[in-house]
């Protein structure tokens, strides 16, 4: 390995704490998400769920290999997966981004006159962990009875469908949403027949849920602007990221904290928080690409290990409790 490579590895040579950047220079906050990680597991431990030690020993032992060009490539680690886990989150969100943007430009390639749209979806806010599952069921039942209504499904190409929930600061309720990447036909546009107006798809969404209040329905159409598909891309992000932020249920109110882990594990449980349909789910079976929720965590793009790399020396970066911080050793 070169010299200048250490400066990408080493805080500094007597500490010898891991700094691991991406190619573009952004360090990756693994101690962050590990310290997020250690205080999920003991609300977990306090809450007597199973599956804290488990998460505990999530990304504990990070192995890494030095490329030439002065960068690191995780190599072997092992993730816990569990929902709320910070260290999975971030590696999932990744994934998604990265596997969402491959698909849609096999989609944009196969079909570059469709149009995008951008849809989020509630229902009324939860009290609790049961109402928290309730609430998803219904909202995935009601989609999936939209999505079947014909001026829906006649110009639908495809989408990705994201749920995510978020903590009201307020109140403590739950607000479960869908956030819906779509592909439509260019003729959606076209007459009263094609188009589905704001004002529409929110009476859909009501008589898919059959409720009897107004819930909420947002579209927008996507426009790529000049400089390419920005606005794509940030609709990409947005249905990619993470199922719940941290910042929800990690905060410095413990009493809360344990409430909100508690409800989310039950609203969480078993469920799929990403999901793929029509063209964007055969671009995803096409391009061979795994389940990011439960899939490899360790490679979420392209920065596979090369035969040559993988007989590289291998740098180890392992997990200490009391520094709160990784310390590598070789």
């Amino acid at each position: 390995m070169q010299d200048n490579n250490t400066r990408f590895i080493y805080e500094n040579q007597d500490s010898q704490t891991l700094r691991d950047f991406t190619k573009s220079g952004k360090e990756r906050p693994w101690k962050e998400k590990k310290i997020g990680n250690v205080t999920y597991s003991e609300l977990l431990e306090i809450l007597k769920i199973k599956k804290a030690h488990n998460v505990r020993q999530c990304g504990n032992i990070l192995e890494f290999k030095a490329t030439d060009e002065g960068y690191l490539k995780l190599y072997k680690t092992w993730f816990c997966k569990s929902k709320l886990c910070p260290v999975c989150n971030w590696r999932r969100a990744m994934k998604n981004s990265y596997q969402t943007q491959k698909i849609v430009e096999a989609v944009i390639q196969e079909k570059p006159s469709a149009r995008w749209l951008f849809l989020t979806l509630s229902n009324r806010n939860s009290i609790d962990g049961a109402t928290l599952e309730q609430s998803i069921k219904e909202m995935n039942k009601a989609f999936n009875r939209m999505f079947k209504y014909k001026k829906v499904a006649k110009n639908l190409v495809g989408f990705m469908r994201a749920t995510e929930v978020t903590v009201n600061e307020k109140d403590g309720s739950y607000n479960q949403h869908m956030h819906v990447l779509m592909c439509v036909e260019s003729k959606y546009f076209r007459g009263s027949e094609n188009y589905i107006s704001q004002e529409e798809w929110l009476e859909m969404w009501q008589k898919a849920l059959k409720v009897d209040y107004k819930p909420v329905a947002n579209i927008k159409a996507i426009k790529p602007n000049k400089k390419g598909n920005n606005a794509i891309e940030s609709a990409i992000k947005e249905t990619s990221k993470y199922a719940v932020k941290s910042s929800d249920y990690l905060t410095s109110d413990q009493e809360k904290d344990l409430e909100v882990v508690s409800d989310l594990e039950q609203g969480l449980y078993k469920k799929r928080m990403i999901s793929y349909g029509g063209l964007l789910k055969i671009k995803h079976k096409e391009l061979n690409l795994d389940n990011a929720e439960d899939g490899n965590l360790i490679q979420t793009g392209e920065e596979k290990i090369s035969d040559e790399e993988e007989k590289a020396n291998s740098i180890m970066a392992i997990w200490n409790y009391e520094k709160q911080n990784y310390f590598l050793k070789h």
